[in-house]
């Protein structure tokens, strides 16, 4: 299909009542979309696209140009996302994705590496407000995270190559951090805000700040509270005696 064409029966699509949208993503794109979907004003251009079962994408949402998408079940897409570019968009079941986000890739890189452009949120992680995520080269957003506040920052790539970047399982990242290319957040911890992560930090069950940020102190019970407690409220309860065993065997 030529673009233009593409482009306008996607705009058209768009302004349907959802009961008539389902069909036609279907037939004139192969898109799959799962039972009671919900999708308000949205423009889903994607070279595949999958959605589970009980999703909600919010009005004024744009997925443009696009790769493979597949967005599990339970999730939530507030109004005003932006998703441009990449190969490949991930987003796990119960994973929310609130407002006003712009998570993008760049199409034509010109960096003398070769970066695999993915971004992947976990399983029950939230990303929250404004916030600004490059994945020119590959991003992995862990399984019940939470990227909190504002205004954050995540950058895959510089002016020659780019470098991917990982925020662990069961981890608050709070307002307005910044990560740099090749950065990386493990497991288990809280990174306060406006903290700058310049390289890959490893200890887990940390409390990480600073401007470069580094491991600060051991978590105490407060800040396990914070980590492990559900990231939003239909969130299925974890089994915190794996946690618990996990931790122990650590």
């Amino acid at each position: 299909m030529k673009r233009k064409i593409r482009i306008l029966t996607l705009m058209l699509i768009t302004i349907l009542p959802g009961f008539l949208k389902r069909p036609l993503y279907r037939w004139f794109f192969g898109y799959r979309i799962g039972r009671r979907v919900r999708l308000g004003l949205v423009y889903l251009d994607c070279r595949s696209l999958v959605i589970g079962d009980d999703t909600k994408i919010g009005h004024g949402s744009l997925f443009w140009r696009c790769g493979d998408v597949m967005i599990g079940h339970n999730v939530v897409i507030g109004p005003l996302n932006l998703f441009r570019g990449g190969l490949k968009i991930r987003l796990g079941d119960y994973a929310m994705v609130l407002r006003l986000n712009m998570i993008n890739a760049i199409p034509d890189n010109d960096c003398v590496n070769e970066p695999e452009s993915v971004f992947e949120l976990g399983y029950g992680s939230v990303v929250t407000a404004e916030h600004r995520v490059d994945f020119t080269d590959r991003v992995t957003i862990g399984k019940r995270s939470i990227l909190g506040g504002r205004n954050s920052s995540i950058w895959t790539h510089n002016r020659r190559e780019g470098r991917p970047v990982t925020i662990g399982d069961y981890c608050y990242v709070g307002s307005e951090i910044r990560m740099a290319p090749g950065s990386a957040i493990p497991d288990h911890c809280v990174v306060g805000l406006g903290s700058v992560i310049t390289r890959p930090l490893t200890e887990e069950y940390s409390l990480i700040a600073g401007v470069p940020a580094k491991r600060r102190r051991p978590l105490n019970n407060e800040d396990l509270e914070l980590i492990f407690g559900k990231t939003r409220k239909d969130l299925p309860e974890p089994n915190y005696e794996t946690v618990e065993k996990n931790k122990t065997s650590e």
